[in-house]
């Protein structure tokens, strides 16, 4: 038997690679923002932001590597408009 069991490339495992980390990165600052407000900061880090910022940074960063995975087709716009779509209806 040849390949690894799960049949991915490279490639595509690096893709999903960088979305995992950028879910995890997003899950750490909201237990930040959770725990001590939007407007807190890193006291060891002046130039890190405020929780936001950093919230606003790390999205940015999670919307970058969903659009590689749309750009090289590992997943597909209409399924996730839909998705998005009927997620809004249950949260509106």
């Amino acid at each position: 038997m040849t390949g690894h069991f799960n049949q991915l490339r490279p490639a595509e495992v690096e893709r999903l690679a960088l979305l995992a980390e950028e879910c995890g990165e997003v899950i750490q600052i909201v237990g930040k923002i959770l725990r001590h407000g939007y407007e807190s900061h890193n006291p060891y880090d002046a130039d890190a932001g405020t929780n936001q910022q950093m919230l606003e940074k790390e999205i940015g960063d999670l919307s970058a590597a969903i659009d590689l995975m749309r750009w090289e087709r590992d997943i597909r716009d209409n399924a996730i408009h839909d998705a998005a779509s009927l997620k809004l209806k249950c949260v509106g």
